[in-house]
């Protein structure tokens, strides 16, 4: 059974919804980005059920009443897990041309790459685990779900598998120059980097979903609370107490940038480009959003075609560089 199939409908999804980790992707060597693309499908493919189960349940009278016919966005992340378990365990999920009738085919595929990319690179399946576990963490209804974070060693908790699994993911793909382990710590601070950005970003869009993904306690030191978080957003105007919350984050928000920076070179030589433009690019959003005056409540702030091509085609080639290296082996 040809994988190949499986393959490009997970690259076409990153390319499609991930654009600045599909260019950095664009770095890596030919075996290694099909595996990132399978990764990124299904991290996507869960974060859509999620986000859709946030639509099915503002139609619905509550969560438990599409949890009655088993529809529930609950019961789809059960179901995910069982079925990923059931790829993990078979090595693919099932033929691609003929998945089982339960099954959509493009979630076979995808079940299926990431089967394959779990077993060629020894990936620890409990990340995926941990992952899902903090998606549930996202749906009304579910066990120990969250709108809100108290502290940021909640939202840590959230990020843990949310973000920093996604980087646990990833390592065994790019390889280390240490043993896997001593590279862990500065992978799941880029994962939380990563993600603390986007939480920065997306503060609008979150606010629609009902839902805050900065904490609290650090909001609250600037004078800042969900009512007036919602005025803003009704507005689209940034309070000077809201800026001066996110000036403050964002400065956390580098400091974990700086913490998982060292990690990068603990990475195989040759995909240290392609990382080092992942955290260039994401940590230009920061400055797009310090450049706009705070203005997240007015537009999503986003890094250039031109600026990520740019960044991308400068670590191409030190990339080409690398590859001429006596320590590199093609």
């Amino acid at each position: 059974m040809s994988l190949e199939p499986a393959y490009r409908a997970c690259r076409a999804i990153a390319a499609e919804h991930g654009r600045t980790y599909f260019l950095a992707t664009r770095l890596l060597s030919a075996d290694r980005r099909p595996a990132v693309h399978a990764l990124y499908a299904f991290a996507r493919m869960v974060d859509d059920i999620v986000d859709h189960a946030d639509q099915r349940l503002r139609a619905a009278d509550s969560p438990e009443s599409l949890d009655i016919f088993g529809q529930g966005p609950a019961n789809e992340l059960d179901l995910i897990e069982k079925q990923l378990r059931t790829a993990l365990e078979q090595g693919a999920f099932a033929p691609q041309d003929t998945p089982d009738a339960a099954v959509p085919l493009l979630r076979a595929r995808i079940l299926s790459a990431l089967a394959d990319t779990v077993d060629r690179f020894a990936i620890d399946p409990e990340h995926f685990w941990t992952f899902l576990d903090s998606m549930r963490m996202d749906v009304p209804g579910a066990h120990h779900f969250r709108d809100r974070y108290a502290t940021m060693a909640e939202l840590r908790e959230y990020m843990c598998g949310s973000a920093a699994a996604i980087g646990l993911q990833l390592l065994p793909v790019l390889g280390t120059v240490v043993p896997t382990a001593e590279a862990e710590p500065a992978a799941a601070a880029l994962g939380e980097a990563f993600q603390l950005t986007n939480f920065l970003r997306d503060v609008a869009e979150d606010l629609d979903r009902g839902r805050v993904y900065l904490p609290t306690d650090h909001l609250a030191a600037f004078g800042v609370d969900a009512d007036l978080l919602a005025h803003c957003r009704r507005t689209g105007h940034t309070d000077p107490r809201v800026r001066r919350a996110l000036a403050h984050l964002i400065a956390i928000n580098r400091d974990i940038y700086r913490t998982a920076d060292p990690g990068i070179d603990l990475l195989n030589p040759e995909v240290r480009p392609a990382i080092r433009a992942a955290a260039a690019l994401y940590a230009e959003i920061l400055d797009r959003i310090e450049g706009s005056g705070y203005a997240v409540f007015q537009a999503r702030a986003v890094v250039s075609t031109r600026r990520r091509l740019l960044v991308a085609g400068t670590e191409l080639l030190a990339s080409a560089l690398i590859q001429r290296l006596p320590w590199h082996t093609p």
